[in-house]
């Protein structure tokens, strides 16, 4: 699917570069990717979870380089990529898994002991800082992805309802007055309720992508054969990949590329239940969430049941960021079973 999307925009658009340069590089990913997982799986779940804040901390540091001009790149009014040996890094990709890693990390370090609301807002506040810097990117979609992850760590692990209830609430509020006032976000929400108001502008893609999805009908016009690929969908092979995939296989492909989603997070939490210890349980049910939770939100902005929120679908979109982290995670969850 990257190939036939990328492909038809060089051709469409007569670009000087390969028709199969982004396959080529997502190759390459996706075998770093590979590596990256064999390399987590040989370590094991509890040395992840050891180095978690080690790993943190340095992601952290990548996070605040993403922030200075020079350093980090541009691209649509956002700032969430490092450009290194002519590719592109984006650090908030892994901090998704890490974040959780680290908090997981930190409430087995308590043990026995009971944890108190103090303990909890120490453990919370450090766990706050990358999601801040996420947000100034700003990279909303992924910031809020992390906070409702951390919200079922605190319900995987089982922490007093009382201590995480009210400043959830008071985030959420927050979070809302933040939306009402930046024009980043509340853009993307007029443009979810009206795209008809702004064809030309914001509303193009979730509406485009509707005519792609449903054009395909049952079986598609075929691999290849899209045609909202050629210049009507912009940027298709990352956050709307889905659209054209609708286009090309139907209505019958979306259900089995759900299948394939449904399948992997069943076999996730099945990891989890399995596990012998709580720190594997914990670990596996953040992980699967994550990849399962990305996957819900990615299909229902493309299928026009959810607003924008920039993420792209796991596995599937082109990113090479996104491929190896999400590679790496399942090399987690096979370490997990081991």
């Amino acid at each position: 699917m990257i190939f036939s999307t990328t492909s038809a925009e060089v051709l469409d658009l007569d670009l000087d570069k390969s028709t199969h340069q982004a396959l080529v590089r997502q190759i390459y990913y996706a075998l770093t990717g590979i590596a990256l997982a064999v390399s987590t799986w040989a370590m094991g779940y509890r040395r992840v979870l050891a180095w978690s804040p080690a790993l943190l901390l340095f992601f952290t540091f990548l996070l605040v380089l993403v922030l200075i001009p020079g350093i980090g790149r541009e691209v649509n009014g956002s700032k969430r990529w490092l450009n290194l040996g002519g590719f592109s890094f984006q650090p908030s990709e892994f901090v998704k898994y890490l974040v959780p890693a680290y908090v997981i990390h930190r409430i087995l370090g308590f043990g026995d002991q009971v944890l108190t609301f103090k303990d909890f807002i120490k453990l919370v506040g450090l766990a706050v800082v990358p999601m801040l810097l996420i947000l100034i990117e700003p990279n909303n979609g992924t910031a809020g992805v992390i906070g409702v992850t951390l919200v079922i760590v605190c319900l995987l692990t089982q922490i007093s309802f009382r201590f995480w209830a009210l400043p959830l609430v008071v985030l959420v509020a927050l979070g809302g007055v933040f939306a009402y006032n930046s024009p980043y976000v509340s853009a993307r929400l007029r443009v979810y309720l009206h795209p008809e108001l702004d064809l030309k502008g914001k509303g193009h893609q979730p509406y485009q992508a509707k005519i792609a999805a449903g054009s395909g009908q049952f079986f598609g016009k075929g691999p290849g054969n899209g045609l909202q690929k050629l210049s009507y969908l912009p940027e298709a092979q990352n956050d709307y990949i889905a659209a054209i995939y609708a286009e090309e296989f139907g209505f019958l492909g979306i259900l089995t590329l759900i299948a394939l989603y449904t399948l992997l997070g069943t076999l996730g939490f099945y990891i989890a239940l399995q596990c012998p210890n709580r720190s594997g349980l914990y670990l596996a049910g953040a992980v699967t969430f994550l990849i399962c939770f990305q996957a819900f939100l990615n299909l229902g902005v493309v299928s026009g049941l959810l607003p924008s929120t920039g993420l792209n679908l796991p596995l599937f979109s082109q990113g090479g960021s996104s491929l190896m982290a999400n590679t790496a995670a399942i090399g987690l969850l096979l370490s997990i079973d081991n």
